[in-house]
């Protein structure tokens, strides 16, 4: 009996689970092809589960990558219907994590760490991840982690700007017509854009003085609005997080 129930999990669908700052994201995998995906907030996660249990009949492992707070009524209902894997400092990785404080990295920073290692195998790899705040992760094609930096993300510069002064107005993110801003609300523009794509470009070049190889990879949130305006080579992917965490499913569970 247990050889037969190892064999179903293995041809089973996997539940992924990403709770990040401001969204939920939940996907439903077949081995390593997405099937589909919803962005929902934390109230509207036992809903959305109950709906994909019900139209995927086959879902039997989940995993649940949480940097911001899930209900643990929600986190009940997964671990009662899957085999669950709850990603922390003490998953197995498949990649060797050479991070001085390897207990305080990011979980998100570690599924996209794990997606690069399946999917760009023996390359030099820098992951950006554009979102709430923007992370750059290295491995090095010898599939050593030696981490990488963390800085504000696109809303948050914007909402510092407003919070932090007494005359700076809340803006919509926006390309800035010009880089020399006419304007106030055009001088913000060009100064939290720009300063993110210089940033960006940046620490690319600085990369590749030391690894000219290297592969690139943009993703998050803000992933399609600065993929268009970045003059480095790179391979941009939204899902990026997600495929990480399936992998990491896999690789746990087989």
């Amino acid at each position: 009996m247990p050889f037969c129930k190892f064999a179903s999990l293995r041809n089973g669908m996997n539940l992924i689970i990403d709770v990040g700052n401001s969204f939920v994201k939940l996907a439903v995998f077949e081995k390593d092809k997405m099937l589909i995906r919803h962005k929902v907030q934390s109230k509207d996660v036992l809903k959305t589960l109950r709906l994909l249990r019900k139209e995927y009949k086959n879902l039997q492992k989940a995993i649940i990558s949480s940097v911001g707070k899930l209900r643990q009524t929600d986190v009940a209902y997964v671990e009662k219907y899957f085999e669950t894997i709850v990603l922390n400092s003490e998953t197995k990785l498949p990649f060797e994590n050479l991070y001085s404080t390897p207990k305080t990295l990011g979980i998100d920073r570690i599924a996209l760490v794990s997606a690069s290692v399946e999917q760009f195998p023996d390359k030099n790899v820098l992951i950006i991840d554009a979102g709430t705040c923007i992370t750059f992760d290295f491995i090095t094609k010898e599939n050593h982690y030696l981490g990488g930096a963390i800085s504000p993300g696109i809303r948050m510069r914007y909402k510092a700007l407003h919070n932090f002064t007494a005359n700076l107005p809340l803006l919509e993110t926006e390309i800035p017509k010009n880089s020399i801003g006419n304007s106030t609300a055009n001088s913000m523009h060009s100064g939290v854009v720009q300063g993110v794509l210089l940033e960006i470009e940046g620490a690319i070049q600085k990369y590749k003085l030391k690894y000219p190889d290297l592969t690139v990879i943009l993703t998050g949130g803000d992933t399609n609005f600065l993929s268009k305006q970045l003059k480095s080579s790179i391979f941009a992917n939204s899902n990026f997080l997600l495929e990480g965490l399936n992998y990491l499913l896999q690789f746990n569970t087989h």
